[in-house]
C-alpha cells in the first residue's frame, strides 16, 4: 500500500486595507490512492509588513506563496506522519470491538 501526502490551502484571511495575508487555513490529507483518505487542518498566522521589500499582496499571492508560509510555521515531517500512521490504521486495524455473541 502506498501512502501519498497532499498539502492544500482552502482559504486566507487577509487585511482589506493592504492586501497582507494573516491567517492562512491548510489541510494535509493521506491518500491511499484507492479512495481512502485521512486528513489533518490547522491555520497559521501571520504579520504581514507591506513596508517589506519581500511583501506580497493578496492580488499577486500564489497558493505556492502560502504553503511555503505556512509550512514554515509548521512541523510538516511530524503532521504527514501523523496523517499517514491514521490512515494506515484505518486500512489495517489492529484491534476491534464487539460482543461476539451478536457478530
Amino acid at each position: 500500500m502506498s501512502i501519498t501526502t497532499t498539502w492544500t490551502i482552502p482559504t486566507v484571511e487577509r487585511n482589506l486595507s493592504d492586501g497582507g495575508i494573516t491567517v492562512i487555513h491548510w489541510r494535509c490529507q493521506a491518500s491511499d490512492g484507492e479512495g481512502n483518505t485521512w486528513d489533518a487542518v490547522g491555520t497559521t498566522s501571520h504579520t504581514p509588513d507591506p513596508s517589506a521589500s519581500g511583501f506580497i499582496s493578496y492580488d499577486d499571492v500564489t497558493l505556492a506563496n502560502c504553503l511555503g508560509w505556512a509550512k514554515a510555521e509548521l512541523d510538516v515531517e511530524a503532521i504527514e506522519a501523523n496523517v499517514t500512521a491514521q490512515l494506515q490504521s484505518v486500512l489495517t486495524p489492529v484491534t476491534a470491538s464487539g460482543t461476539p455473541w451478536s457478530d
